[in-house]
């Protein structure tokens, strides 16, 4: 049985951790370490150009992974972190190629207290992508993901069963625009009365 210092050990040794989140199981890597995101894609079987997201110990960190930050996803993050809502900022200089897409680096804040406890202890960002092969469905118990990636991965750590019925939603934010990438655990509707700077009943 692996404990949280297991986790926080191999990811500093690039290796790779199954973590729980309050989506899905999650496949991490250290996000700076160009080693383990080559291991990442190739225990997955990820396309490259594929890019994967983050999941971060706090706001502050999360931010600081974007060139700027409009103040729409502040709205948004303040409305809905921690919790189940992706981020897409622009991309800060210097991030690794698998971390970026053509809207920027997705991110998020976890509310699950493994996920941020990770982040927290290595002092950056952890990959956030769901521990599966690539193109299977995702793990919501830690033998699902055991069953599809096997000693691959160096640790995993138990969260039970995890009840999400949807991943993350994902919101690309960039300047004065906002646009839905991904439908998921916070509705449109949600997302929509936050920056039309209504209250969340």
């Amino acid at each position: 049985m692996f404990g949280l210092a297991d986790g926080i050990a191999a990811l500093e040794a690039g290796e790779l951790v199954v973590y729980p989140t309050e989506t899905f199981y999650a496949l991490g890597a250290d996000a700076f370490s160009s080693t383990a995101l080559r291991r990442l894609f190739r225990v997955k079987g990820r396309e490259p150009g594929r890019p994967v997201g983050l999941i971060a110990a706090d706001t502050a960190m999360a931010f600081s992974v974007a060139r700027e930050i409009p103040i729409d996803a502040r709205r948004l993050a303040g409305a809905f972190w921690p919790g189940p809502l992706t981020i897409v900022l622009p991309a800060r200089d210097g991030l690794a190629p698998e971390l970026t897409g053509p809207d920027g680096v997705s991110v998020r804040v976890s509310p699950n207290p493994v996920a941020r406890a990770l982040s927290a202890a290595i002092g950056r960002p952890i990959t956030a992508t769901s521990a599966n092969l690539s193109g299977k469905a995702p793990a919501s118990t830690l033998d699902q993901a055991r069953a599809g990636l096997g000693e691959k991965v160096k640790v995993y750590l138990e969260g039970g069963k995890l009840a999400a019925s949807a991943p993350s939603t994902v919101v690309a934010v960039k300047g004065s625009e906002c646009k839905m990438v991904r439908m998921g655990a916070i509705s449109e509707d949600q997302i929509a009365a936050v920056l039309a700077g209504d209250a969340l009943k």
